[in-house]
């Protein structure tokens, strides 16, 4: 088969980075060449390919899904949030400037061919190509320059399902008012609908299932449940909430406190860590929190120096200081690593200087120009482990500390004491490395914590994940009808529903 379909929702957040990834799974598992695409995907949680091009993590998820190799022409525009008006561009995964909210309705022109070509590209290769959307595609005061919703459905053609979130409450007037505040252009396009996080008795539902295929003329394709623990990968940074731990097991609990930055980048580190048997994530700004816990860990950091200054006003610096003065595990990640250092020299990202660490790693970090963009292994304690690297900050030993003769290497990075710092992102997803780390962790915390030996790997977890959501697809919806509108298209006699765009 060949065509494409575009995975619209009514909100944010309201499931369409899984459902394409069940969709691409499902398509993989039926034989067809499948390929994940957004055009545009804003989020500070990214992945490196294997060609050191850096794009959303949630494609990255969906071409594992899909069975084939990442690339940058899956996520050709990429933007992450510097500040609340401006944005860093990546385009076809490189470094491409800065994008302003000023600039969000005449600036992006080139990114929009670059993001259509690049969608043409995989057509090109592939047998189907499933698409995602961003927020809602009835933003109708940005649909003029609107190249990831119905701009890029019209342009390529592609038929649109859109997704709602019933646990959000108003599924139904959601999906009733994206369609009627669409052209008629648009509407002709939009061939379906989608309830998603469905917890209940489906024959409560049924009726308003029924009058909104009545009052649109369009096919509910079915309602697909809520599906636990389907957490890892959050595109959102903000999704870390959504964040949860296995059942308890016997023995102590390791219990792991994650701050949360206000601009956390690459937050999914830790989730491989939530996912292990008898270790307690909780995700944090409260400095009691993090002072209790048995290990704090600073995540990634799009703005390391502003999230810095956010640490010291909430008192969190004073807690993580006290931790390792007593001793206790303290580990940063990419910018949480650099915010441990004694100094931090910035005249790129914030453009400020020199600006005092936390001074709890005898480390001075300085920024250059070059983004260090790239996939990496090495070995720590004799056991293999990679990972992948996005940062502009180069972190070294102090030469004139004495404490530095101390520090050890721990990955690219350096442990001293209880602290532990690296730029690696991804390394806690090798089983047997994060095992043996939280084991020596566990250690210094005075936690008798040990790795369960019959507990599944990471990767397989993942793997299960995305079986669930393709079993879920294939349960749950119109398949028949799914695959007849990726293949020739929606209905072409779809009704007008008023009043239309404004």
């Amino acid at each position: 088969m060949t065509g494409g379909l575009l995975v619209a929702g009514t909100t944010s957040d309201a499931g369409k980075s899984l459902v394409t990834a069940g969709i691409c799974r499902w398509l993989a598992r039926r034989g067809v060449r499948v390929a994940p695409f957004k055009a545009q995907n804003m989020s500070n949680n990214s992945m490196v390919c294997l060609d050191g091009s850096e794009i959303g993590r949630a494609q990255w998820l969906q071409a594992l899904a899909a069975g084939v190799v990442p690339e940058a022409a899956m996520n050709p525009v990429l933007l992450k949030p510097g500040s609340d008006n401006r944005s860093h561009v990546m385009l076809m995964g490189r470094p491409h400037g800065e994008l302003s909210s000023s600039d969000w309705t005449t600036g992006r022109s080139a990114l929009a061919e670059a993001a259509f070509a690049a969608f043409a590209d995989l057509a090109s290769r592939y047998d189907v190509v499933i698409a995602e959307g961003a927020g809602s595609p009835t933003e109708v005061n940005l649909r003029a320059g609107d190249f990831v919703n119905m701009g890029l459905a019209r342009r390529v053609g592609l038929p649109v399902l859109v997704v709602g979130d019933i646990d959000r409450g108003g599924v139904l007037a959601a999906m009733f008012g994206t369609l009627a505040l669409l052209s008629a252009a648009d509407q002709a396009l939009v061939a379906g609908w989608v309830v998603n996080k469905f917890r209940g008795r489906q024959s409560l539902l049924d009726p308003g299932l029924q009058s909104l295929q009545r009052v649109t003329g369009r096919p509910v394709l079915g309602v697909l449940p809520w599906l636990e623990d389907v957490w890892i990968d959050a595109e959102d940074a903000l999704a870390v909430a959504g964040w949860s731990s296995p059942a308890p097991v016997a023995g102590p609990t390791l219990r792991i406190a994650v701050i949360r930055l206000p601009r956390a980048s690459n937050a999914t580190d830790v989730d491989a860590l939530a996912a292990e048997p008898g270790i307690a994530v909780s995700v944090t700004a409260d400095p009691d929190t993090v002072a209790s816990a048995d290990l704090a860990v600073l995540p990634g950091s799009r703005a390391t120096l502003d999230d810095l200054d956010w640490l010291r006003r909430r008192g969190l610096a004073d807690a993580l200081a006290a931790r390792a003065g007593a001793g206790r595990p303290v580990l940063g990640i990419c910018g949480g690593y650099q915010m441990l250092a004694k100094s931090i020299d910035d005249p790129i990202e914030s453009r400020r200087g020199r600006v005092a660490g936390l001074s709890l790693l005898p480390t001075l970090v300085t920024f250059d120009n070059s983004k260090h963009l790239g996939t990496t292994s090495g070995k720590w304690r004799g056991r293999v482990v990679s990972g992948y690297q996005i940062h502009h900050g180069v972190a070294i030993l102090d030469a004139e500390d004495p404490e530095a003769a101390d520090a050890e290497p721990f990955l690219d990075g350096f442990r001293h004491r209880a602290v532990w710092g690296s730029t690696w992102h991804g390394a806690f997803e090798h089983d047997e490395f994060r095992r043996a780390w939280l084991t020596e962790v566990a250690a210094q915390a005075q936690v008798a914590w040990h790795a369960s030996e019959h507990s599944p790997g990471f990767s397989g977890l993942r793997d299960t994940m995305l079986d669930r959501l393709a079993d879920a697809i294939e349960q749950h919806l119109d398949t028949d009808y799914l695959l007849r509108i990726i293949e020739h298209g929606p209905d072409p006699d779809l009704p007008f529903i008023p009043p239309g765009a404004p």
